[in-house]
């Protein structure tokens, strides 16, 4: 996969990098989902993308290969698909969220994996539905806890976690690539698990020499 300049993120994605991507799954459901969400939000294919591409090179550090890293990249690529249903205010909200507006975001992760379900992405579906669960079990839907967590579904919450921390938000700027990391590896065993946060920093200065 190949880099570009654009202003959310540090890992840097294209059309050529979503092409890629496609290529790689070489799924026509991916690419008709993945159009699906570019015309409801262009940056939520931007977004999965960048995620797909540094998730890939991370599960490549961890021993992943063949299917299974084609089943991660589609899982990146589509681990947002469920935020096309929450209204774009709440998604961009400069303060904090009320309860319900919680309520609203954090069922992105329960409603993705529905999407793909009907789709027939089965595998996808349940790494999409996991992505927001925390190595501690207080994440959500399910609170899965340590490895109970699909690895697919924890790598992508580290390579989320980055790109989302580097990315300009309505309510802060993008954080130092290196600040983000060190943060990243110092939420490992609570948030993270140890062995995807182990791996980010190389993953992404890899991905960022592409």
């Amino acid at each position: 996969m190949t880099t570009l300049e654009w202003s959310p993120g540090p890992v840097r994605t294209s059309s050529s990098a979503l092409a890629s991507a496609l290529a790689c799954c070489h799924d026509e459901r991916t690419r008709a989902l993945v159009e699906e969400l570019r015309a409801a939000d262009p940056t939520l294919v931007w977004h999965g993308a960048a995620v797909a591409q540094l998730s890939v090179a991370m599960g490549r550090r961890l021993g992943l290969v063949g299917e299974r890293l084609v089943t991660l990249c589609r899982a990146g690529l589509l681990h947002d698909i469920g935020k096309r249903y929450v209204p774009r205010e709440v998604l961009a909200k400069p303060g904090p969220l009320l309860s319900h507006e919680r309520q609203l975001v954090e069922a992105h992760a329960a409603v993705g994996a529905t999407v793909l379900l009907q789709a027939g992405l089965l595998a996808e579906a349940a790494i999409v539905r996991n992505h927001h669960e925390r190595w501690d079990g207080a994440g959500y839907p399910d609170r899965l806890r340590g490895e109970a967590i699909p690895l697919e579904a924890r790598i992508i919450l580290v390579a989320d976690t980055f790109d989302a921390m580097t990315s300009n938000r309505a309510y802060r700027a993008a954080m130092p690539p290196a600040t983000a990391i060190d943060e990243i590896e110092h939420a490992a065993g609570t948030q993270l698990d140890p062995s995807c946060a182990a791996v980010l920093r190389s993953a992404s200065s890899a991905v960022a020499a592409a």
